[in-house]
């Protein structure tokens, strides 16, 4: 049964802050791990620990964060220092920079940069124009999702692949459809970010989903309002849950078992944000079969 969400949504300041930099946050928890295991495996702590006390440093200082530009600018400086100091390590450990495993950490850090640079652009464009809405190109906001789950699948290290065509699926691989139309053709006009809020949820639906499951999204503006649907054949959230999942850091009582490097804000932001822009959400859920999340907003009368 498809329920509204109508809680009230009560955050602190603290609260609301961490929400904003949700993805910002969960992009440097996987760069933390990738360099703890690379010190760990290349066992040299002089030249790893330091890059990694810096990256923890900027983590910590992003989630109370009280002057985010300046924070934000120490973020995208620190890639030339971590990757100089683990192209010294390698240096100096050749036996572990031949390593296959150890190969694939330091291309999927460099990944992780990539990405952290794009979120930490798109938060201080949204820092600095609150509520605006804007265009964005559809082929390259495709591109940009399909992106996220190439990084998801490689951060994955070969226990799964994300496969788009039924006909190339393994029981291992997770099946994704997505599609997004526009009644502007080629163009969306929606508040970016609602970008995070659609790469937040996707995610969720992979984490929550086994290999070999389905998740599927879509995104429609029909000149209306906009209209956002994920769905996915996971754990699905009990039903005397689904009203309060929404509340900060709260996550559904079958999924305490599930490690995750995120603080369960994904549908905490969901709620807020489409609140935010005159929205709703509904939340469809059945424990063992998956969940269906769907928010709608309505277009402003006039462009922003």
């Amino acid at each position: 049964m498809e329920v509204e969400i109508t809680e009230p949504l009560e955050l602190t300041r603290e609260e609301t802050a961490l929400i904003d930099m949700h993805s910002v946050v969960n992009i440097m928890n996987v760069l933390l791990n990738e360099l703890e295991y690379l010190e760990d495996v290349v066992g040299d702590a002089e030249q790893l620990q330091p890059a990694l006390d810096a990256v923890q440093q900027v983590h910590l200082r992003l989630r109370g964060s009280a002057d985010l530009e300046a924070d934000l600018d120490r973020l995208l400086k620190c890639e030339d220092g971590v990757m100089g100091a683990v192209h010294a390590a390698l240096e100096a450990h050749p036996d572990a920079a031949d390593d296959a495993h150890v190969r694939d950490s330091v291309s999927n850090l460099q990944s992780v940069f990539a990405v952290l640079d794009t979120r930490a652009r798109e938060l201080l464009d949204r820092f600095r124009a609150p509520g605006r809405w804007t265009d964005h190109d559809v082929e390259q906001l495709t591109a940009n999702f399909t992106n996220v789950l190439a990084a998801i699948e490689k951060n994955s290290k070969g226990r799964y692949r994300i496969v788009y065509n039924i006909a190339e699926q393994e029981p291992q691989d997770y099946m994704v459809t997505f599609g997004i139309e526009s009644a502007d053709g080629g163009v969306i006009h929606m508040p970016p970010v609602l970008q995070d809020v659609m790469r937040d949820l996707i995610a969720n639906a992979r984490k929550y989903t086994e290999p070999g499951g389905e998740i599927t999204a879509g995104l429609v503006d029909n000149g209306k309002e906009l209209r956002f649907v994920v769905e996915d054949t996971g754990r699905g959230i009990p039903e005397d849950e689904v009203q309060q999942v929404v509340a900060f850091g709260k996550r559904g009582s079958n999924v305490d078992d599930k490690a995750t490097m995120g603080g369960g804000f994904g549908l905490t932001k969901a709620y807020l944000v489409a609140r935010q822009f005159g929205g709703r959400m509904w939340i469809a859920s059945d424990p063992g079969s998956g969940t269906r999340i769907t928010i709608r907003i309505p277009r402003p009368a006039t462009s922003q």
